[in-house]
């Protein structure tokens, strides 16, 4: 699969026949009016700045509708958005059929994409393959899954048998509808804890099958000064996403014998513990090509999240042109 699409690609991955049904023609049909228009919204795009594309992760924007996410991305300037369709999220799952056409369509007229899902997916069932469909239909090519719980304390060896096999049936699913699902290397409780961890359980899966989905947040966490680097080497062949994200520490209270506790805070891309540039050069050098998602997590009302973000992506196009 190719890592980024163009929208002369999308247009004829639109006009074959895929046997829609007529909610489906309606919409798409109005998908090709909205393409020229996105022409004209956005004239210059991420192909003619020379930059990677970027997407905006939109879990802390989903006090707002749709449209108006795309108003707000289309400002700040990037590329498209990383839509959740999960429960809580921006669209359900058991909606994805009729929500997710207006979504795209709704980012086509700002110019921009729905370049990728965020979704709840562990299992191949019904409702992943709702998606999945809907998905090949779009043309969105790539999800990211849901996650698994590392379980008991003890069978961790067990434990990953079996969210290897779970992934190796949504994969096998996934590719009946040519779309790739990435697993996300995140941390604490949660199975994958480490890229390690997830290059061992998905080392003998086809890299056209599964993908890895990097996280330079939680690989800093679980990997410190240079495990993430490590886990970027072994990963190489499956890296399909990759996400922007940063942190502090912060002192917390000490327990009752006297440990100091601390917990992680998300702060601006160029203000955390996470060595973002060095990130970035670091998956590029691995060979990505494909596009960034900016994960900008911010506890705060959503007028100073739309804030924080535009500058952390004022930040990412300096690390882009620095090279």
């Amino acid at each position: 699969m190719k890592e980024q699409r163009t929208r002369s690609e999308a247009n004829e991955a639109r006009a074959r026949p895929i046997g829609l049904d007529s909610f489906d023609r309606r919409v798409l049909l109005r998908l090709s009016g909205a393409a020229a228009l996105a022409a004209a919204a956005k004239p210059v795009t991420a192909a003619t700045t020379g930059r990677p594309q970027v997407c905006i992760y939109t879990e802390h924007f989903q006090s707002l509708p749709i449209p108006q996410v795309c108003k707000v991305f289309q400002k700040i300037g990037v590329d498209g958005l990383d839509l959740t369709v999960r429960p809580g999220g921006h669209i359900d799952p058991r909606d994805v059929v009729e929500r997710l056409p207006r979504a795209v369509e709704a980012a086509r007229e700002h110019g921009l994409e729905v370049m990728m899902l965020t979704t709840n997916i562990t299992a191949p069932d019904g409702r992943a393959e709702a998606i999945l469909k809907t998905c090949q239909r779009l043309n969105i090519d790539r999800i990211k899954m849901g996650y698994y719980a590392v379980g008991e304390f003890g069978k961790l060896t067990k434990r990953m048998d079996e969210v290897r096999r779970s992934l190796e049936a949504v994969a096998k699913l996934a590719a009946k509808y040519d779309v790739r699902p990435c697993v996300h290397v995140h941390s604490g409780s949660t199975i994958p804890s480490s890229g390690v961890m997830l290059y061992e359980i998905i080392r003998e899966m086809p890299p056209d099958r599964i993908g890895a989905y990097l996280d330079s947040h939680h690989m800093t966490i679980t990997g410190g000064a240079g495990g993430w680097r490590q886990a970027i080497d072994l990963l190489k062949p499956w890296i399909s996403l990759v996400a922007l994200k940063n942190f502090q520490w912060d002192k917390s209270a000490r327990d009752e014998i006297g440990q100091q506790r601390w917990r992680t805070n998300y702060c601006r891309l160029a203000d955390g513990i996470a060595p973002i540039p060095d990130f970035v050069r670091t998956v590029q050098r691995a060979g990505y090509r494909g596009f960034f998602t900016l994960h900008t997590e911010y506890r705060l009302p959503v007028d100073d999240c739309i804030k924080w973000t535009a500058d952390d992506f004022t930040f990412l196009k300096r690390v882009f042109a620095r090279g």
